[in-house]
Order: C-alpha cells, then sequence, then structure tokens
C-alpha cells in the first residue's frame, strides 16, 4: 500500500512538474527538451516567456500569441488567409447568427478595405448614398485595410436600430464618414425580369448569393421567363462574391447539359472534376453579365457557361479569386482561415488574380437611371438569339 501512495505521488509530481515545464520549456534542461519538445513550439514559447519576463511593460500572454499566430498568416502572403482572434471570431459567428442586421449591401476584399459591388434598392446603404464603387476604409472609426472581408463586414453588422459609422472614399472626391442605421435585409437573392431587344423576348436573371438552395430559386425563375416566351436569358452576376462550390455546379448545370463544370485541386487536397449533373433547364441562348464584383463562384459559373456553352461574358474584367479557403477552430477560441486549393476552368484556365476577361466590354455608369451595361448584354444575346 505504501508503495502503492508513494508511485502515485511520483507520477503525480512528474505530471505536475511536466505540465509546468511544458509551458516554461527555457528552464528544461537541454538533453530534456531536445527529447520531449518540439523545436519550433520550444522556441515560440522561449520567447513569449522571455518577453513576460523581462519586457519593461507587462504584456498579456494572449495579446503575444495572437500576434505570433497573425505573423504566421502574413508570412504566407496570402491575401485571402488570416487568422481570427478570439474576440474576432466571436465577433463574425455572431454576425452570422441571425441575430445581427446589416446595411444592404454586397462588398469584395481590396487591400484598402471594402469595395462596394452592389446596393440594394431601398436599404439604409442607399439612402445614405453609398454606391457601387466606393470604397469603405474605415468601421466606427477603425480602418479596415488588410482585415478578411468576412471579419470587415462583422464590424458593420449589428442590432437593427442601431448605428455604424462608415468613412467612403470616392474616386475624384474627398473621404467622407456617413452615420448609417442598421436594418434588417431581406437580400434578393434571385431576382428575373422580361425585356424586349432586338424583336426578341429575354429573360434576365439576377443572381446576388451562391447560398444554399439558390440553384432551386433560380431554376424557378428560368421556368417562368420560358412559359413567358423568353428566347434567351442573361445571367447577371454583377456583385456576385461568391458562395457554395455546390451551388456553383448546381446552378451551372441549369444551362450546360454535361461535360466538366469545375475542376479543385490543393497541395494536400485531392483532385476533384465536378460534372454537370444533367437536370438541365434550358438550352436556349445565354449571356454572363459580370464585374469587378463577380468572384469565386461566380467566376466558376461564368467560365462554365462560356467555355461548355459558348455564352458571351459581357462587362468588365471579374475579380479574380480562383481558390477555395477552410476554417480551422484552433484550441484557443481562434480560427484560421487558409487557402487550402485552387479553382480550374472546364478547360484547365487558373483565373486566380486575373479573372475573367469579357468578350464584349461594358460599363454601368451610376450616375444615369440607364443601365448600360445591361443594355450591352441584351443586344449581344439579341443577336445570338437572331443568329439562330
Amino acid at each position: 500500500m505504501i508503495r502503492t501512495l508513494a508511485a502515485l505521488a511520483a507520477v503525480l509530481a512528474t505530471l505536475a512538474a511536466g505540465m509546468y515545464l511544458g509551458g516554461h520549456p527555457a528552464e528544461l534542461p537541454g538533453f530534456l527538451r531536445d527529447a520531449f519538445v518540439d523545436d519550433s513550439a520550444s522556441l515560440n514559447s522561449e520567447a513569449v516567456e522571455l518577453i513576460e519576463d523581462n519586457f519593461y511593460q507587462k504584456v498579456e500572454g494572449s495579446k503575444l500569441q495572437d500576434s505570433s499566430l497573425q505573423g504566421m498568416v502574413r508570412s504566407l502572403k496570402s491575401r485571402f488567409s488570416h487568422y481570427f482572434t478570439p474576440a474576432q471570431n466571436q465577433l463574425f459567428e455572431q454576425a452570422t447568427s441571425g441575430e445581427f442586421s446589416g446595411v444592404g449591401m454586397t462588398v469584395v476584399e481590396r487591400k484598402r478595405g471594402l469595395l462596394i459591388a452592389g446596393v440594394f434598392k431601398g436599404s439604409p446603404a442607399k439612402r445614405a448614398g453609398i454606391r457601387p464603387g466606393d470604397l469603405i476604409t474605415k468601421v466606427n472609426g477603425r480602418a479596415i485595410a488588410g482585415e478578411s472581408s468576412d471579419l470587415a463586414t462583422a464590424r458593420i453588422k449589428g442590432k437593427p436600430g442601431t448605428f455604424v459609422r462608415l468613412t467612403i472614399d470616392r474616386a475624384g472626391a474627398p473621404a467622407r464618414t456617413l452615420r448609417v442605421k442598421r436594418a434588417r435585409i431581406k437580400v434578393p437573392i434571385v431576382s428575373s425580369r422580361l425585356r424586349r431587344k432586338g424583336g426578341r423576348k429575354l429573360g434576365v436573371v439576377g443572381l446576388s448569393s451562391f447560398t444554399s438552395g439558390a440553384h432551386a430559386d433560380v431554376a424557378s425563375a428560368v421556368r417562368r421567363l420560358l412559359r413567358r416566351g423568353a428566347d434567351g436569358f442573361v445571367l447577371d452576376l454583377r456583385g456576385n462574391g461568391g458562395g457554395l462550390l455546390e451551388e456553383a455546379v448546381l446552378i451551372s448545370s441549369l444551362f450546360v447539359p454535361n461535360g466538366t463544370i469545375v475542376t479543385t485541386k490543393g497541395r494536400t487536397k485531392p483532385r476533384r472534376v465536378f460534372e454537370a449533373t444533367g437536370d438541365t433547364v434550358t438550352r436556349k441562348p445565354v449571356a454572363v453579365l459580370v464585374d469587378h464584383g463577380t468572384a469565386s463562384a461566380s467566376e466558376i459559373t461564368a467560365a462554365a457557361l462560356h467555355e461548355r456553352n459558348g455564352a458571351p461574358v459581357v462587362g468588365r474584367r471579374t475579380f479574380g479569386k480562383g481558390v477555395y479557403g477552410q476554417v480551422y477552430e484552433l484550441s484557443n477560441g481562434g480560427a484560421l482561415n487558409l487557402i487550402v486549393g485552387s479553382y480550374f476552368t472546364p478547360t484547365g484556365r487558373d483565373i486566380n488574380k486575373k479573372g475573367i476577361a469579357p468578350d464584349v466590354p461594358a460599363k454601368d455608369d451610376p450616375a444615369t437611371r440607364r443601365d448600360e451595361a445591361l443594355d450591352h448584354a441584351l443586344t449581344t444575346l439579341a443577336r445570338r438569339v437572331n443568329r439562330g
């Protein structure tokens, strides 16, 4: 019995010492540090310990840890890879929980902030005078340069009825700060209408995001327009920053009857080929309308329709996000959002940082009520329909 208690006490003492020395590797003898502590972990912990013990001002260990992780991710020089601190990760989770609201706009990440890609009709952003092409550089006085779009948009969101201050840069005008009241925004995922051009009835289907179930809404819109006599379709993907890969494949398959839609591959991720699902709704001619805010899943769809169906691309060069990421939760409550692979078009093109160049360049003038870019897309489509 005495031997058992003595052995147990020894084990507990060893565990206690191990826990202490594991967190203080600099105090381990060299041969033990080499045997039990990973070199990189030891060096990191040693530096943190030296700073905590010797720096002339008190520094929180968690702050040093966050800075270390942020430095690691920055060293990757990957524009869309980010480390979220525990506080930032909590903010992001709250902003996507449905309890918080926004101001009604779509954005694209830029180095200096968030580029406004689209503004919803009747939204607080619209009433405040925000328009596509504006650049948000600060939220509530805090610069958002270098932040991920997920985190920056989470800062903009908040409880309905509260206010957010947005600092806006607009070409040819001085920076200004707007106080915008948040509200619950009903995001119009899919919009549709019938237009006449060149003696033809043409359907226009707008898609704002590749959210779960979006393909069913697009299919319904296309079928309604077909019943009304649509001879062809403009798929408007302007300001659409992407979303779910699966939705991009399903939506492309509504127009593309067979063949490869997209291929993905990463350094540690196997090559995957996504084929058309066979759920084609129409084989009538299609034109794709894009701009600088067209990114990721939107670019997958635009490329698939262009390369598989010969659909003309109208508008401006797309964003060029040909990579995809994955979020990894960390034990400290933070998270790593890492780019893990690339997308390739049906013909094998890598569009990352290049985007998709339009066949028919067109630009909308925000100062006019007319949608010049859409008019160009309709004219292009009508010509294609008339050629048969």
